[in-house]
């Protein structure tokens, strides 16, 4: 029979996931890197650091995307769609996997960043779960959404022949619109236009930050 966690079993199970997402090197993939297989492009010194620019805001993204699924778990309940809930944070962790992947072989790092959001986004996400289940997944449904609109954008403005990178954000933004569209069809109420607009301003903020440190 398995044990039931504490509320210091979750404590430090939420302490790990901070730590493992924020510190470089710690997570790993569960699949190839997309684009591996392809050739490593040769960029100018400024096509690579605005490509490796644009993957530190990708990588916060992530980070990011961890910290809210936490979030939403430590106090949502989400009933019949937790497994699939899972299953996307899972997708997520790939996702942060290949992001470092690219800044490391575009010379670079993750954000200097990284702890203030994850902070951030965990509150935002135990907040949303904690108003209910449909506006968790509502919340999902609207930060995924955030999330694809800057993928799309930066799929626009990668370097052409960085076809790596642009491999990694072509399969990310493919798998954030699913989540979107699994968190909507679960049941997700969408959010009143004047909480969009906030966290579309909230986004461009780490945007803006992120791309430098």
């Amino acid at each position: 029979m398995s044990r039931r966690h504490t509320f210091f079993d979750h404590c430090l199970m939420n302490l790990d996931t901070a730590v493992r997402s924020v510190m470089p090197g710690v997570i790993s993939s569960r699949v190839d890197t997309p684009g591996a297989e392809l050739p490593e492009a040769e960029l100018t010194d400024s096509e690579r650091r605005h490509a490796a620019g644009l993957m530190r805001v990708n990588h916060t993204g992530e980070v990011c995307a961890q910290a809210l699924y936490a979030g939403q778990a430590s106090t949502a309940r989400l009933g019949e769609v937790r497994a699939q809930m899972e299953e996307a944070a899972a997708e997520e962790r790939d996702h942060l996997a290949w992001c470092e992947t690219r800044l490391r072989a575009l010379h670079s790092r993750p954000s200097l960043l990284n702890p203030l959001f994850y902070g951030m986004s965990f509150t935002l996400g135990a907040t949303a779960g904690a108003l209910g289940d449909r506006w968790s997944l509502g919340f999902v449904a609207a930060t995924e959404d955030q999330v694809s609109q800057h993928l799309a954008a930066h799929l626009q403005r990668l370097p052409e022949q960085d076809r790596r990178s642009r491999a990694v954000v072509a399969r990310m933004l493919e798998d954030e619109q699913r989540h979107a569209e699994h968190a909507r069809d679960a049941g997700g109420l969408p959010f009143p236009e004047p909480v969009r607009q906030g966290m579309t301003l909230m986004s461009k903020v780490m945007t803006e930050t992120t791309y430098r440190l």
